[in-house]
Order: structure tokens, then sequence, then C-alpha cells
């Protein structure tokens, strides 16, 4: 099989790395990886108030009241799945349980801020840079 020479010019702050040099997204790729952390209705408001420490279910159900038991637990056993969240039980009766970011919850930080800033831009809110 003959090498295929690269004719693409690639942006290097855009695409740094090969991984994301795709021609369709593909589950590795680290912009689909950073998306698919984020996604779902509720999730970043849930990622915002753990930003701030370690939250019990009830803590993030008052600092979120208009979300669900229900929408909060899948969130929380989702971003538990993905590797962005820990369940802690505390000793003690009645149980108690802490969730907290893991370090690479805690990476997506940025993220969140850029989302936030981007949004602003693009609902008109912030004047374009």
């Amino acid at each position: 099989m003959a090498h295929q020479t690269e004719t693409h010019a690639w942006d290097p702050e855009l695409v740094p790395s090969a991984a994301g040099r795709t021609a369709r997204p593909e589950p590795d790729c680290p912009v689909e990886v950073a998306l698919a952390a984020v996604a779902g209705r509720w999730t970043t408001l849930v990622l915002r108030e753990l930003m701030r420490g370690p939250h019990s279910f009830g803590e993030l159900r008052e600092g979120l009241p208009q979300i669900s038991a229900k929408v909060l637990t899948e969130r929380l056993h989702t971003l538990r799945e993905r590797g962005l969240v820990e369940q802690h039980r505390l000793p003690g009766f009645p149980v108690r349980t802490r969730y907290t970011l893991t370090p690479a919850g805690r990476a997506l930080r940025p993220l969140l801020v850029e989302l936030y800033r981007t949004g602003s831009v693009l609902a008109g809110h912030e004047p374009r840079a």
C-alpha cells in the first residue's frame, strides 16, 4: 500500500494532533470526547454546582431546584460512568453521600467557561472580540 501524503493544511490550534484529523465524527476525536462529557440536559449545571466543591444530593437539588430527583440521579450516574464524578458514602446513620469531581471532571472547567463566553456572544449578550 502506497503512503498517502497529507495535503490538507490543518490549523495547528484547532487540530494540534492527528487524533482530530478525521473526516467524520469519531468517538476518540478529542472534540467528540469533550462534547460527550458535557452532553445532556442539566449536565453542565450539575458540573457547575460541583465545581464549587463536594455536594450531597440534597445540596445539589437545593442549588438546582427545577431538576427532578430522577433526572439528577440519572445525571450523577452518567457522570460517574464517564469518570467525571465520584460518589462517597459517609459513615454514620442515616447514610450520607457526597459527590465530588474527579481530576477529569475538574479539567472541564475551562471548557465550561469558554462555552459560556461563546454562548453569550452568540446570543448577543456581549460584543464580539
